[in-house]
């Protein structure tokens, strides 16, 4: 009896020991972070996800102390924007990851090279409160002087898809960085986050403002006297990517995770959260138009991240450094 207790515990301890593990550090909110590693690790059986969760500004400095110690822990990192993936790819922070899902999805959704994967889009257009006499269609209604300090919008000094509709706009040749002095001359109003440009516009304090597409179409279902516009010129997006780290001590299952988020089972899953999957062919949530409405603009991270401090500095010249 006591060598089966013996070679029993042995052979638990061996399971232990060899447990497939990867370390995840992602900024989803918290419900859709469980949501997204439960879902995983159902479809992988045997693969179990550490998982750290918090906003991608600190998430970057917690790693980057992490680098900076020799200590990096995350596999696998899912944040907001490519732009900061982007920048670890220049630094050879991350490692290239052909992922066989990758032929359904736009090419310009991942790098080239397989740095990282975009997983949803995330879009950034008009919100409008539904007390106003004029719907808005286009980005440059904003800049009419007959709504002159009415329209609010989240700071690019602080918020990351703020900055990126920034470089989106500024490099659209019908809008440049022109309509941004437009709306400066309009006083729009530029501070904070969306939920406090979607705050202001459902209370009416700002009528008009510019805001990510699923704060406005969901607070709409509930009630919210507010309507959401994917402009005529088209939308911002940001994309929730997926990247492994280059000192990924698991590989193999940060691929594997890699591979379930681009899967239809893992946009399935996108979807049911209520976000626009960013794999082609599939659905969108109630309240969105059809995907092929939904006109994106062009946007290169590459060019977003050469041009982010001087894109902040301009701004913050012609708005102050709210």
């Amino acid at each position: 009896m006591k060598s089966f207790v013996t070679s029993t515990a042995f052979a638990l301890l061996a399971s232990t020991a060899m447990a497939d593990t990867i370390t995840l550090y992602t900024s989803q909110p918290n419900a859709d972070a469980q949501r997204t590693v439960d879902a995983f690790m159902a479809a992988n059986p045997g693969t179990e996800v550490d998982w750290v969760r918090d906003g991608t500004t600190k998430l970057m400095a917690r790693l980057r102390a992490e680098i900076e110690a020799g200590n990096p822990q995350p596999d696998v990192l899912l944040i907001a924007d490519t732009v900061t993936l982007e920048g670890m790819a220049q630094e050879g922070l991350l490692t290239a990851y052909q992922s066989p899902e990758a032929g359904d999805y736009d090419a310009t959704l991942h790098s080239a090279e397989g740095y990282y994967h975009s997983t949803k889009l995330i879009t950034t257009g008009v919100v409008y409160n539904t007390g106003v006499e004029t719907a808005p269609t286009s980005w440059k209604d904003l800049s009419d002087a007959s709504i002159k300090g009415q329209i609010a919008m989240p700071s690019p000094l602080y918020s990351g898809a703020a900055l990126i509709h920034l470089a989106t706009l500024t490099g659209d040749e019908t809008l440049g960085w022109e309509y941004y002095e437009n709306l400066a001359a309009n006083e729009a109003r530029a501070q904070g986050g969306n939920g406090g440009t979607f705050k202001a516009v459902a209370s009416g304090e700002k009528p008009y403002g510019m805001v990510v597409d699923f704060l406005a179409i969901r607070n709409k279902a509930d009630g919210s006297p507010v309507d959401f516009v994917f402009p005529e010129e088209g939308v911002s997006y940001v994309t929730e990517p997926v990247a492994i780290m280059s000192s990924a001590k698991n590989v193999e299952g940060a691929e594997k995770f890699v591979d379930f988020l681009l899967s239809t089972e893992g946009q399935e899953l996108v979807l049911d959260m209520g976000y626009i999957p960013a794999r082609d062919g599939m659905g969108v949530p109630e309240g969105f138009p059809a995907r092929e409405d939904i006109k994106l603009m062009a946007f290169d991270p590459a060019e977003a991240l050469a041009n982010a401090e001087a894109n902040k500095a301009k701004f913050a010249e012609l708005f102050g450094a709210e």
